[in-house]
């Protein structure tokens, strides 16, 4: 073999070694649960387009007034004249659809459905948004109580859970609207029957959440980290507030994104069956349940108010299906 022409020594190394430069060393950045579920959650795009479209329906709720003022008509306004006086049906086709009606009025009293549509939104969100965060607050004091404290207390929070999940939510919800005065509380009409849907849905559905936190926090109870703060001292409130809690919020807010569709379908199912919000005031349950006499003569009236429900629902379902993946690290998406 031949020799190499040239041979480097031990100092000409350690010469070229302290000539390099050192590189720089990249920070390692620690990312808490909540930027990793973010950062899962913007690659999930049926999620973002679900979570774009809830955006724009609450700010639909919110601006009612202002884009009806500027592209519809007042949602209680009659308007016989677009209304076929012999046949109580819209003039012209497709539900009297024009440029000053973007939807088209409804039969017999020509009432402005895009006005009602948008109006409409306000119910079912607020609606859906409050008795949410009933059932989330309840479910979570009671679910967090019966968990931690385990013995007769889990055991009678759990049977009370039992027997409100085995309630018929339904019947009971119409035989106590149709109880309601029509003034309580400083709430007249329309407002009375909002604040009895909001505390009936959410009353009914606090159970499903409780089971849910109650079952996390028998988890979280057994932890290391909860049993060194017991051993440092820490008293019951503490480890509750500042080690349990924080790890409870994630899957509250996941099962809270589901919620709200069902409490939408559950509004729209009320007020479809006169327990809902009184006349006038606009819901889309209410719109369903006007169309059903109408349909075979103006069936748009019927399809636009339940492709508003469900639209909705798709939307708050897609991006409730994305949080829940992104708080789950073995989901496959």
């Amino acid at each position: 073999m031949t020799a190499p022409l040239h041979e480097t020594s031990a100092a000409e190394q350690a010469t070229a070694v302290d000539a390099v430069p050192d590189a720089p060393a990249k920070a390692i950045e620690g990312r808490s649960p909540w930027k990793i579920a973010w950062t899962r959650l913007k690659r999930d795009k049926l999620a973002l387009a679900g979570a774009f479209v809830v955006i724009f329906l609450i700010v639909v709720a919110i601006l009612a007034p202002v884009i009806v003022g500027l592209l519809g008509h007042p949602p209680d306004e009659f308007h016989e004249d677009q209304i076929d006086p012999l046949f109580g049906t819209p003039i012209g086709s497709w539900g009297g659809i024009n440029s000053d009606f973007l939807l088209g009025v409804e039969p017999v009293n020509g009432r402005d459905v895009f006005s009602r549509i948008v109006y409409g939104a306000r119910i079912s969100l607020l609606v859906a948004f409050l008795a949410a965060v009933f059932a989330v607050v309840l479910g979570t004091v009671l679910g967090v109580i019966a968990g931690f404290f385990g013995g007769w207390i889990d055991a009678a929070l759990s049977r009370v859970m039992d027997v409100m999940l085995a309630f018929p939510q339904l019947l009971f919800t119409i035989a106590l609207v149709s109880v309601l005065p029509n003034e309580l509380l400083g709430l007249d009409g329309s407002g009375v029957r909002i604040a009895a849907l909001v505390l009936v849905i959410g009353f009914f559905g606090w159970p499903y959440i409780g089971r849910i936190v109650r079952a996390q926090t028998l988890s979280l109870r057994n932890r290391e980290y909860v049993e060194a703060a017991q051993s440092l001292g820490a008293g019951r409130f503490y480890i509750l507030r500042r080690e349990l809690l924080p790890n409870l919020v994630a899957p509250i807010t996941v099962y809270a994104t589901l919620m709200i569709p069902t409490n939408i379908l559950t509004e729209a199912a009320l007020s479809f069956l006169g327990a809902g919000v009184k006349p006038p005031t606009a819901s889309w349950g209410q719109m369903l349940s006007t169309a059903i006499t109408t349909y075979e003569s103006d069936p748009l009236f019927m399809v636009i108010p339940g492709l508003a429900i469900f639209i909705t629902v798709l939307a708050f379902n897609l991006f409730g299906d994305g949080v829940r993946d992104a708080f789950d690290p073995k989901s496959s998406r």
